[in-house]
Parts: structure tokens; sequence; C-alpha cells
């Protein structure tokens, strides 16, 4: 195939639209999710730092929220992406750099729930077996889960960005969105992309749709744990402690069904509003799980009062 030919099949690049319809108002826009984006970044490298300098926080339930919120930290970066579009009206994309963004929102989302999988199972042992909890959560066997798991992820979200590579394109090179993922990329393509379905169908039903039924079902168990012993107080806390957690779950499973609903069924939804929720997506998460799984723990709180309050006497001796 000559060079001409496969330029003609495979555009140097890609361009971002950003909010369809609202150019004139993303300069607006940008302001809330640049102040989100500040957020979770402070939050979650605050909680590392937090993790890694107390060693008394050095236990598996920490290591996994402290791994948490690096993965935060990766998937609300990627949101600089969509502020070049909103600043600088920067929406051109070269074409191998939307499909590693594509990737990376993809692999970086399969991550995110497989760790609160994990998490999940955590909280089960923690509960329903706390004397044998450093036992059965052992670092080599979170490791090995965790391994499992990655290379789950790479695996079934490498398959659509390689297949979506070959795709040829020979029509529009314009993206309705504010960043690159598989759907709105193979949608572009001017060949069939029935297998391109299949295999994003696969990946989802083996990476969130596992995930989800596992988190249910370790929730229910704790449920169960907590009705046998049959203590009002402890019953609250965990119902307290578990609500928090689900909601957050339920929100990250909740808007990325919506979008894909909307991708996989031709539903009749506005394309800013689908645009919004995908962006939401990838930003709200990252601002509430430290709120959830840092702030509301007491061990994570008083390492922090004890880090401030620390740093105020040192800089009073200064004086």
């Amino acid at each position: 195939m000559s060079a001409e030919n496969m330029t003609y099949l495979r555009p140097k690049e890609f361009i971002l639209i950003g909010f369809p319809g609202m150019e004139n108002y993303q300069t607006w826009i940008s302001i809330p999710f640049c102040a989100m984006y500040v957020l979770a970044l402070v939050a979650n490298v605050l909680i590392i730092y937090i993790v890694k300098v107390n060693h008394n926080l050095h236990n598996p339930m920490y290591v996994l929220l402290a791994t948490l919120s690096l993965v935060d930290l990766a998937l609300c970066s990627l949101t600089i992406q969509i502020l070049k579009i909103f600043w600088f009206n920067d929406r051109a994309i070269a074409f191998e750099a939307c499909l590693f963004q594509m990737f990376c929102v993809h692999f970086l989302s399969s991550l995110e729930s497989s760790i609160l999988a994990i998490m999940a199972y955590d909280r089960y042992v923690a509960i329903y077996n706390p004397l044998r909890y450093m036992s059965i959560l052992s670092y080599k066997f979170l490791a090995q889960v965790f391994l499992s798991l990655v290379m789950r992820d790479v695996i079934l979200i490498g398959l659509p960005t390689i297949f979506a590579s070959r795709l040829p394109f020979c029509s529009s090179n314009v993206i309705q969105h504010c960043y690159c993922d598989h759907m709105g990329i193979a949608k572009l393509a001017c060949t069939d992309i029935s297998m391109n379905s299949s295999l994003g169908l696969v990946a989802i039903s083996c990476i969130f749709g596992l995930d989800v039924i596992f988190i249910i079902f370790s929730y229910a168990l704790i449920l169960r744990s907590v009705l046998k012993v049959g203590s009002k107080d402890a019953l609250r806390k965990a119902l307290n402690t578990c609500g928090s957690h689900l909601f957050v779950i339920l929100y990250f499973y909740t808007t990325l069904l919506f979008s894909l609903l909307v991708y996989r069924t031709g539903m009749k939804v506005l394309p800013q509003i689908h645009v919004m929720f995908a962006v939401l997506y990838l930003l709200v998460p990252p601002v509430l799980n430290p709120l959830v799984y840092a702030v509301r723990t007491k061990e994570i709180r008083h390492a922090f009062l004890k880090i401030v309050f620390n740093k105020k006497i040192a800089q009073a001796n200064v004086q």
C-alpha cells in the first residue's frame, strides 16, 4: 500500500470537539473542572504522603488506599488534554497519541475497578476475621492478586486498542468528545466495527462485570457478618462505612454504564450531557475517594493532624 493511501486510511491526527455546540462557553466550563482537578491532585498526593511517612499505616488497608490514590492521580491527570481544549483551543491530537490516551483512560478505569474489588475483600476480612487479617491479606498475597488483575486489564484493554489502530478512517477525523475513547474512535471508521464492539463488550464483562459482582458479594457477606453479631453499634458503624463506600462505587459504575449505553444502544441523549458525564467520570471519583476512604478514616485524620501540628510547633521553635 502506498504512503498516500496509508495517509488516507490512517489520519495524522484527530480533532477533539470538546463540548459540541458550546464552544463559546468552554472557558467558563473549565473553571469547575480545573478546581476539581486541583482538589483531586492535592488530596491524593496528601494521602500517598501520609501513608508513606507513617509507619503505623503500613498495613494492607492503607497500602491499598495509597494505591487507589496513585491511580486516581493518573486518571484525573488525563483531564489536562481537556483543559488544553478549553483554554488554548488546542483540539488536534496525533493518531498515536489518541490511541495511547484511549488505552490510558480505559486501563486506569479498569485498574480502579480492580482496586475497589480488592478493597471490598479487605473490608470483609477485617470484619469477618480480624484476628487473622494480616496473615490472610499478606503483602505477598496482595501483590499476586494485584499483578494478576493488572495483567487481565492490560490484555483486555490492549486488544480493543490494537484492533482500533488497524481500522481504516476514510472520512471524518472529528471526534465529538473531549478525549479519545474506544467507541468514539471506532465509530469514525469506514468499515464494519462489529469485532471492535464485541471485544469491547468482552472487556467490559470480564473486568467491570466481574468486579461489580465480587464487590456486591463482599459487602453482602460483610452485612451478614455484622447481623450475626447482633450489636446495634456494630451494625450502625458498618452501615455508615459501607454506605459511603457503596455510594462512591455506585457513582463510578453508574457513569461508566451511562457512557456505554449511549454509545451502544443509540440512546437519544444530548451530546453535551454525554460528554459532561464522561468528564465527570474521570474527575469525580478522584475527588470523592479521598473524602470517603481517607477523611472518614480515624487513623488518616490523626496522622494528618499530627503532621500539621508538628510543622506548626517546628515553625514556632524556629521563630
